[in-house]
Order: C-alpha cells, then structure tokens, then sequence
C-alpha cells in the first residue's frame, strides 16, 4: 500500500519463522470478537510441544484468553489422529493459536528427536473452508502440495476443543513434497459454514493472515494460477 509504514519482526521457532507486522500510520480493523472456528475467516498456527501439561502451566502463567476448556485428547480410534492431544487459545490481537502434542506414532519425525525444548515449532496451519473439494483443486492440483491424511473429528472432544457446540469437522491435512509447514483445511459439517470473510477486509486489518510458501519458478506457476481463473491481490 502506498505511503504505509509498518514495523516487521521476524521470529523463529526450531525451524519455522513467523512475521509480525505492525502498520504504524494506518488502524486497521480488529477480529470479530464472536469468531468461531467454523468462520470463513479462521486460521490458526499449530505450535508443537514437547510436554502438553507443561506447556498449559506455562501458558496459564500469562494473560490468555482461551478458546478451548482443557487441553483435549483425541479419540484412539480416529486413526489420522488418535491420541493427539491440543490446546486452542487467542493471542493478544485475538489471532488463533493451538498447542498440540504428538503421541510416538504421529506427526512428523522431527517432532520425536530428543529434545530439552518445550515449544519445538510449528507444524501446520489450519483454515476454515467453504469446500473440500474445491480446496484440493487449489493447494493440491495447482499449488502441488501432497496429501497428508483426512480425518473426521467429532464428539464432545472435538467440541470442547473449539468451543462449538456440536461440532464435527472433515480434516484434510496437506504439506508441501519436501516437507515443511502443513495446511490444514477444516470443513465443518456441523454447526456448518460460518460466516464468509468480509469483502472489505484489507491486508492491514488484523484479521489478516497469509502463508507464504517457497516455489521453484514464479512465473510458470502465476501462469498456471491465472489460466485457471486466479484472481491475485496484487499485480505480479
């Protein structure tokens, strides 16, 4: 945007990196306070932790606001994720955050490596969708992102978890094909869809989040993007 200043911080975590930006001349508008996890506009980063109860104490030593009651484990018999445990809370902004812990045989081999760090990075980041299949044309047949697993949460865990009543999600986990951070894509089926993301939301608001993945050549996939109907929010 022409004219705006904004303060960028770059931090890492084990191998991921997170940018905060900070628009210093321009307001930008807050998080619906009412968001929920089924909101079109919903995104959140998944931290891996070493030690879920200790993690929580941690996390309850500073002012958070909580999105899900306890730490919730998943489900043995759900086979993409049984056993998993996870914590969603918000940030100081009002952006999505979970803790989640992988049991032995689950999750990516790093997150098993022995380690004496309590937070190890950051696996996925999971966002609400419209469409699953719609979803797979795009980050799977366009972008070239593989599959991961697909899953069903459901039950009072799965409620308890997003603080939604009722709810039960199709999960389709995808991750580039030389590893790195996941997406997540969450397809609720109940309550269903949330809202849709407001068409005047800005890059400055701060409900705004972005991935930014690595390709090999630029121009040959904004091609391919544009060929299939793509609209871009900036001119490349």
């Amino acid at each position: 945007m022409t004219g705006a200043k904004i303060r960028i911080i770059t931090l890492r975590l084990g191998d991921e990196l997170i940018e905060l930006r900070e628009y210093l001349n321009i307001q930008g508008k807050p998080i619906p306070s009412d968001s929920q996890s089924n909101d079109l506009w919903f995104q959140h980063l998944a931290i891996v932790v070493s030690d879920m109860d200790r993690a929580y104490a941690h996390l309850r030593s500073f002012s958070i606001e909580p999105i899900s009651v306890t730490p919730q484990t998943i489900p043995h018999e759900n086979k993409a994720s049984g056993s998993v445990r996870a914590f969603k809370f918000k940030d100081s902004d009002g952006h999505d955050l979970e803790l989640i812990w992988f049991p032995p045989d689950k999750g990516q081999d790093k997150w098993h490596q022995n380690s004496d760090r309590l937070f190890l990075g950051i696996d996925h980041s999971a966002i609400a969708i419209s469409n699953t299949e719609q979803s797979l044309h795009f980050y799977r047949d366009l972008l070239g992102m593989q599959m991961d697993s697909r899953s069903v949460n459901w039950r009072a865990t799965q409620s308890r978890l997003d603080n939604l009543p009722g709810a039960e999600v199709k999960i389709t986990a995808l991750r580039p094909v030389q590893g790195g951070v996941g997406i997540e894509l969450l397809d609720y089926i109940l309550p269903g869809k949330g809202r849709p993301m407001p068409s005047d939301w800005k890059s400055y608001d701060i409900a705004h989040m972005q991935i930014e993945l690595v390709v090999n050549n630029l121009e040959q996939l904004v091609d391919k993007l544009r060929r299939n109907g793509v609209q871009f929010v900036s001119p490349l």
